[in-house]
């Protein structure tokens, strides 16, 4: 805990300075968020909101841990993935419970302090809401504990409040005070002054790396400069000297364009990288045939990958020599035991 000004509270001024011109991400709007009389890529002025938070026990076993990843989930993102599993809070910037960055400070601590082994920013897409986000990390670096007035409101939005949590406040301190290893689980889609202040605050990074370098990002996003933006952000993670892995989610009829590149590109630029080749694409959002969103100009994705799909998908990291089985294979069995499946 610092006792005077701190590097936390540079970061905080610097991201509200950002939002008054807003550029945390490529789409470099420059709207004045603060004012709220214009609207970006997001379409959110200054104002957060959260869709939900919770024990998270599907992310990957060694972010997971145990008692899970403490998870708490923006709503709205800027992009606009025509599949997206997440399509209820990411195209909804109404979705949740507007939250202030004391409420956030009070979400992670609660987590943290119920035995999370760590606070896993996501969404929608979570760069969009740097300022209340290193709002709330500064509160937590000076030692912040929330009123009940603050717990109050974070329950709110708490998706597993009915289930028991015994608190473990030891295991959430460090040298006496308040400690929790920040998770940045983000699209990637952002600009280098919002890297440069995550740099402070970001333990791991969790970057998707979803399309390749053709116009896929275009015509199944809406997001030009995809490939430019996410290769140069984690060869600066790499440069750096972060930790951090990737995850690749394998489209239908995308392995050429798509995942092929993808691969080659983390063997070729960070190949020591963890990698999550992931199989659980299915079609949601704009591409599922049984909703009424649909558009048949997605009827190229609105199925699941195929077995040959997912296994020429794997063959190509085996033969690349990534390290991707690990977290690909992990899986719990039905006696809630992790186990590795072999392909």
């Amino acid at each position: 805990m610092a006792d005077g000004p701190s590097l936390l509270e540079l970061c905080r001024e610097l991201a509200y300075r950002m939002l008054g011109h807003c550029n945390f991400c490529p789409w470099d709007c420059r709207v004045d968020r603060v004012a709220g009389t214009r609207f970006g890529a997001c379409k959110l002025a200054a104002g957060s909101r959260v869709s939900s938070y919770f024990h998270h026990t599907g992310e990957e076993l060694f972010y997971r841990g145990s008692e899970g990843s403490g998870t708490i989930f923006f709503t709205s993102c800027n992009m606009r993935c025509a599949f997206c599993q997440n399509g209820d809070i990411s195209t909804d910037k109404d979705n949740g419970e507007e939250t202030d960055p004391r409420t956030l400070a009070a979400m992670a601590w609660t987590l943290r302090r119920e035995g999370c082994h760590n606070i896993n920013w996501v969404g929608g897409e979570v760069v969009i809401h740097l300022h209340s986000i290193v709002d709330a990390i500064a509160l937590l670096g000076r030692d912040y504990t929330p009123t009940q007035a603050e717990q109050a409101r974070a329950r709110k939005t708490k998706a597993d409040r009915f289930f028991w949590f015994d608190e473990v406040p030891d295991a959430a301190l460090y040298e006496g005070a308040f400690n929790a290893p920040m998770l940045w689980n983000s699209n990637f889609f952002m600009t280098l002054e919002s890297m440069k202040i995550l740099r402070v605050l970001t333990d791991v990074w969790l970057p998707d790396f979803k399309f390749g370098p053709g116009r896929c990002a275009t015509t199944l996003a809406k997001t030009p400069w995809y490939w430019e933006t996410v290769t140069r952000n984690i060869e600066l993670l790499d440069e750096w000297g972060e930790d951090f892995s990737i995850r690749h989610l394998v489209m239908p009829n995308h392995i050429a364009c798509c995942t092929y590149p993808v691969l080659e590109w983390i063997a070729e630029r960070v190949p020591a990288a963890p990698v999550n080749v992931m199989a659980q694409f299915h079609p949601d959002n704009f591409c599922d045939p049984a909703s009424a969103k649909y558009r048949d100009k997605y009827a190229e994705i609105a199925r699941r990958p195929t077995h040959a799909e997912l296994e020429d998908s794997w063959r190509r990291a085996r033969e690349l020599g990534l390290k991707f089985e690990t977290a690909t294979f992990e899986r719990r069995n039905a006696f809630g035991i992790s186990a590795m499946l072999e392909i």
